[in-house]
């Protein structure tokens, strides 16, 4: 399983189109990068796709998009992610699904520190 490495443009669009939250942390995953609230990631960076975690009525509306579908490796899509369109990240629609996972995840129960 080969996983893309982002380039350093990839990992600044990622940052910015992160929402500006205290609750919020941005953590280096596997060469790329995670967005994550009370420890759980809610928005993560693939190469330069963009995924998503939403609750179920909310990832089926997006993956019905063009240019969406599942995120993370072709062998092994991470469960409950949807990778962003293209076409739409930056844009007023692709930030509002990045807040929607925000706001979706921050209510999940914290995932206890393995420290």
């Amino acid at each position: 399983m080969e996983i893309p490495k982002p380039t350093a443009a990839d990992k600044e669009r990622f940052v910015a189109l992160v929402p500006r939250d205290p609750r919020v942390e941005v953590k280096p995953m596997f060469g790329n990068l995670g967005a994550f609230v009370n420890g759980n990631m809610f928005a993560g960076l693939f190469g330069a796709d963009i995924g998503v975690k939403l609750g179920p009525v909310d990832a089926a509306e997006l993956i019905a998009l063009d240019g969406a579908g599942p995120f993370g490796p072709v062998e092994r899509p991470m469960g409950g992610y949807v990778t962003l369109p293209r076409s739409i990240v930056g844009s007023p629609e692709g930030e509002r699904w990045i807040r929607s996972a925000l706001v979706y995840v921050a209510d999940l129960p914290p995932r206890a520190s393995k420290r």
